[in-house]
């Protein structure tokens, strides 16, 4: 397939992705889902509501159908696209369980497990061990991670969307510089996931009239989750090493948003001998609203440092073949600042 063909296709899915989230917010008046655990502790209305999950969730459905009727009527004989799709499918339900009923947080952890298991059953894990074992429970750690950690960073009005926004372009410029046939399904339906994510931020920056929901994060969570295994976690066809630094600092700078919020929120909570697990505003998104930013402003400083940190990411997977402890050092050093950065302005701002 041409990129010609991919730029159609993502301006296609961006009129139809738009005209989905618009549907469901003028269907919203009518019949609304919003969230049913509505006293959790969130930023913004809990009020609102969060239909922005279900247009990912159809986007992605719909690029399937496209793929199999016109492209590839192999694509499901494939056991990882199989696997993918059945794990973004089941995020989505379970997602969407939560939304509606409140699921209990066991129920989540077990169907984030269950995800994890299906990928690597299909082939679809970690692979920076000799030993199988290894591989196997860092790739149970990383789905559950990722997928959490995208959950936990939908406190503010357009920070996850522009977050996994970058991710999923890190993911499309990695094909890019691959090009390799084998990841065309997968290909597809970023570029399509992108396309409702960008569509999608004209009804959730602030102020938001319709958030992602559970559905949203959820299944952006093992979407995001498995395909950074396969983009950025193994071994990139352009590498002539393989070293687990410079694997780690790829997947640190490529994730870094969603790792340096996740892991600042756990470190203080334990600290105060809070439950990591309970929502509250202290976010490194919040801080730097008690440091006197505006929503917008943090939305906007989110997004340039994930998309720096992202092609940073990709910079590294397509151009740096021999790996060095100088690329150690400047690399994981960024990192480490903007860890520092953030997570010292938790200790630095107090609500207001």
């Amino acid at each position: 397939m041409s990129y010609t063909f991919y730029i159609i296709y993502f301006f296609a899915a961006l009129i139809l992705s738009y005209s989905v989230h618009y549907y469901f917010l003028q269907k919203s008046k009518k019949y609304s889902l919003k969230k049913a655990n509505n006293t959790a502790i969130r930023w913004g209305s809990q009020s609102k509501p969060v239909y922005g999950g279900f247009t990912f969730y159809v986007i992605f459905l719909l690029t399937a159908i496209f793929c199999v009727l016109f492209l590839d009527n192999t694509v499901f004989i494939n056991s990882k696209t199989i696997a993918f799709s059945f794990v973004v499918t089941l995020s989505f339900i379970m997602g969407l369980a939560d939304d509606i009923i409140n699921t209990s947080p066991y129920l989540k952890l077990f169907v984030q497990a269950l995800c994890a298991a299906i990928l690597i059953n299909f082939g679809i894990y970690i692979d920076i061990s000799s030993i199988l074992w290894i591989n196997y429970v860092i790739t149970v750690f990383w789905i559950i991670g990722i997928m959490n950690s995208i959950n936990m960073l939908d406190n503010m009005d357009a920070i996850t969307t522009l977050v996994s926004s970058s991710i999923v372009i890190g993911i499309i410029f990695n094909f890019i510089f691959i090009n390799n046939i084998d990841y065309s399904f997968f290909i597809i339906t970023s570029i399509g996931t992108l396309a409702a994510l960008l569509s999608f931020i004209v009804f959730n920056w602030s102020p938001a009239k319709m958030y992602m929901g559970d559905n949203g994060s959820q299944f952006l969570g093992s979407f995001l989750a498995t395909l950074g295994i396969i983009f950025f976690w193994n071994k990139s066809e352009n590498a002539t090493d393989f070293n687990i630094s410079k694997q780690l600092v790829i997947v640190g700078l490529a994730f870094l948003i969603p790792i340096i919020d996740t892991t600042t929120v756990t470190i203080n909570r334990l600290m105060k001998g809070k439950s990591p697990f309970v929502g509250g505003r202290d976010h490194t998104t919040h801080h730097l609203s008690y440091l006197g930013l505006s929503e917008k402003q943090i939305a906007l400083t989110y997004l340039f440092l994930s998309l720096i940190s992202v092609f940073l990411s990709v910079y590294i997977i397509n151009f740096v073949a021999v790996w060095s402890n100088k690329f150690l050092f400047l690399f994981g050093g960024y990192c480490l600042l903007i860890f520092t950065l953030l997570y010292a302005n938790t200790k630095y701002s107090k609500p207001k």
